[in-house]
């Protein structure tokens, strides 16, 4: 079990939109309870404002996690833990009330109301949770179980377990089986500009030297003309936010970059 949990992760305002979960028949019997901005016990918490607070980098004992964009399809496996009463009825990261009895999970960096199905690499046995808490920062733990998940795929009783995690959906939404495979948060149009170059192949080859910048960036190059003569720009992308990228170009990675919106 976790002995540490990140409540009230960010502060921010819950309005606007929100998503009921629904169940299909590959659902595994995933059913919220409620679904409202409440904040109470079952309630999903879903809005721009969750998202934009919840997809920033930040630090826990040293160490700076990133959120990052994920895809329906999308595999991971690891070690899964489980926290229960300690818990319950406290604040998770994305201001939701945790309910140990609820099918949900903590995730260091899958965007909030990612569903996943979760599946005991020890005996098959599969459930669906939807992720609105931030964790487990206990070692390689990839995933923390909230204690009813955890009973059903049989974890309880040892405390940990290997599992595999498959992204399904988001939203507290299942993605039926043949839809195309879609991003879980909308990118914004903020971008930081790392570089500007006359010359072609030279804009080219920095970012092709500059993808993937924190598992999370990808170079672009933007042409354009300035002063009459041509212009290569080079800009990041996947930022969920102007925050989001003035908190990159506050760590200081490319000197002299800035923000651009397209």
């Amino acid at each position: 079990m976790s002995f540490q949990r990140v409540t009230s992760f960010c502060s921010f305002c819950i309005v606007l939109f929100l998503f009921a979960g629904c169940a299909s028949k590959n659902s595994y019997n995933y059913a919220p309870s409620v679904s409202s901005t409440s904040g109470k016990s079952g309630a999903i918490i879903d809005s721009p404002n969750m998202h934009r607070a919840t997809m920033r980098p930040y630090t826990i004992d040293g160490k700076t996690y990133y959120p990052t964009m994920v895809s329906v399809g999308d595999y991971f496996s690891g070690v899964a833990s489980w926290y229960g009463k300690d818990f319950h009825g406290k604040k998770t990261s994305n201001g939701e009330v945790y309910n140990m009895n609820d099918m949900t999970a903590a995730h260091k960096t899958l965007p909030m109301n990612t569903m996943l199905k979760v599946t005991n690499l020890k005996n098959n046995q599969s459930v669906v949770v939807r992720v609105n808490d931030r964790g487990p920062f206990v070692g390689s733990r990839i995933i923390d179980l909230s204690y009813n998940a955890a009973t059903r795929l049989g974890l309880v009783a040892q405390g940990t377990g290997p599992v595999g995690l498959e992204v399904i959906g988001f939203s507290g939404i299942i993605t039926p089986a043949g839809v195309a495979p879609q991003q879980s948060v909308e990118m914004s149009d903020y971008f930081v500009q790392i570089g500007a170059f006359k010359n072609k192949d030279g804009a080219y080859r920095y970012a092709k030297s500059n993808t993937n910048v924190n598992n999370r960036y990808n170079a672009i190059v933007k042409e354009g003309t300035f002063a009459n003569d041509p212009i290569y720009r080079v800009w990041l992308k996947g930022f969920a936010s102007e925050d989001e990228a003035g908190d990159f170009i506050a760590k200081g990675h490319f000197k002299g970059a800035f923000i651009v919106k397209e």
